[in-house]
């Protein structure tokens, strides 16, 4: 009897949820960020999910929580690239934008809304500030 395989999409998810996860709490220790500010980040509502994923960092994720983490660590890659001082680097993200694209809040406020798209957006903008695509 043949093994039943799971779709590539499952597999994939088992696979890089735990990576994620820890990559996005520690990217979250070095922004200093409260419990409810990752939670906005993650999209997750659920308290209790939230720290079910922090203690057990190898649940399998939604589609849409990895995609969140994914423009985080982009987020946070392009900064460490664009401001070699990893302190500056790290505070960028809580400090007044006057870019169009943040109206003079910081890019964090612009993150915590709860869109995907505004952490698009932010990634985006990073992009372009190293001369990528816009």
């Amino acid at each position: 009897m043949q093994a039943r395989a799971l779709p590539a999409t499952a597999v994939d998810r088992r696979v890089l949820s735990g990576p994620a996860l820890r990559t996005f709490f520690r990217i979250a220790r070095l922004w200093e960020l409260s419990v409810d500010e990752q939670m906005a980040l993650l999209g997750v509502t659920a308290r209790s999910t939230f720290f079910k994923w922090k203690k057990d960092p190898n649940a399998v994720l939604p589609k849409d929580t990895l995609e969140r983490i994914s423009y985080i660590l982009g987020i946070w890659k392009a900064l460490q690239i664009l401001l070699p001082d990893e302190r500056a680097a790290d505070e960028w993200v809580k400090r007044p934008n006057a870019a169009h694209s943040f109206g003079g809040r910081s890019p964090l406020d612009r993150m915590l809304s709860g869109q995907v798209a505004d952490l698009f957006v932010v990634r985006q903008y990073l992009d372009a500030q190293r001369g990528g695509w816009a």
